[in-house]
């Protein structure tokens, strides 16, 4: 089995770099990517962990398209991905830090008992929302975190904050620049009137590769970003979106990507 897209608790995953190789191994996959939020700290972490499997470096990076924030996988970054684009990812963890705070103070100013500490507490550097709605649940101003986003966390939540994020197109650029693949992620969560005018856009910014394959893609939906795919010319790609605890009903490993689809990948650094 093979999984593309998996967190640890470098981002908003549970499972230590460690544990995510220790479960992916005992799920017997043979190949994962380590795609943490907008950092490579986890896949850094990962490599020096002794292991069997296939380690593929990988990110999601947050970015955002219009009104709409977009996740952008990059995978197969050369090396260590250079100063560049970890430098460039230190700009972006400074305006990660800024919504945060103001998120603290928006979610006080609305009477909840909130710290920047609590949070940090819970993620560290590089705490996010999915943090926070874990926090709201843990002090009961929500039932669950996807109860907590609805109310407070979301776009059209009590407290939400925009986050300074770069464009979709940049987020492409700089992944092509530092030696990677980009794949948009999970496509059916941006519910666009007109995917295949999207996607054509994007692959003459630099996109090429979709997932396809994703836990939140049924077969049906599957199918039809598979053969959009097809049609441009587009690689497929595919994972959980593992993230431990936090989604307990996604496990490593489901959905699959197929060997020829990796090869298909892998061939794109030839």
């Amino acid at each position: 089995m093979i999984d593309l897209h998996t967190h640890t608790n470098h981002s908003d995953g549970t499972a230590t770099p460690s544990q995510l190789i220790r479960a992916a191994e005992e799920a017997g996959l043979k190949v994962i990517a380590i795609t943490d939020h907008d950092t490579l700290s986890g896949w850094d972490e990962a490599v020096r962990t002794p292991h069997q499997l296939e380690l593929i470096q990988g990110i999601e990076l947050t970015t955002r398209y219009g009104p709409k924030t977009v996740h952008l996988l990059g995978y197969f970054l050369d090396g260590d991905a250079g100063p560049t684009f970890r430098n460039w990812l230190d700009q972006i963890h400074a305006h990660r830090l800024e919504r945060n705070w103001r998120l603290v103070e928006r979610l006080q100013q609305l009477g909840i008992e909130i710290s920047w500490e609590e949070v940090e507490s819970l993620g560290g550097r590089m705490a996010g929302r999915p943090h926070f709605a874990r926090l709201l649940v843990k002090k009961g101003y929500a039932s669950s975190p996807e109860q907590a986003f609805e109310r407070y966390l979301g776009e059209d939540g009590l407290a939400f904050v925009h986050r300074q994020a770069p464009s979709l197109e940049e987020g492409i650029r700089r992944i092509r620049q530092a030696g990677g693949i980009p794949s948009l992620a999970h496509p059916a969560r941006l519910n666009l009137a007109d995917e295949e005018t999207f996607l054509r856009m994007m692959k003459s910014a630099g996109l090429v590769a979709v997932e396809a394959l994703h836990s939140d893609h049924d077969d049906s939906t599957a199918r039809r970003y598979a053969a959009l795919a097809r049609r441009l010319d587009l690689v497929i790609t595919g994972g959980s979106d593992y993230h431990g605890a936090t989604k307990p009903s996604v496990t490593l490993g489901n959905p699959s990507l197929d060997m020829r689809s990796l090869e298909a990948l892998r061939n794109l650094k030839l």
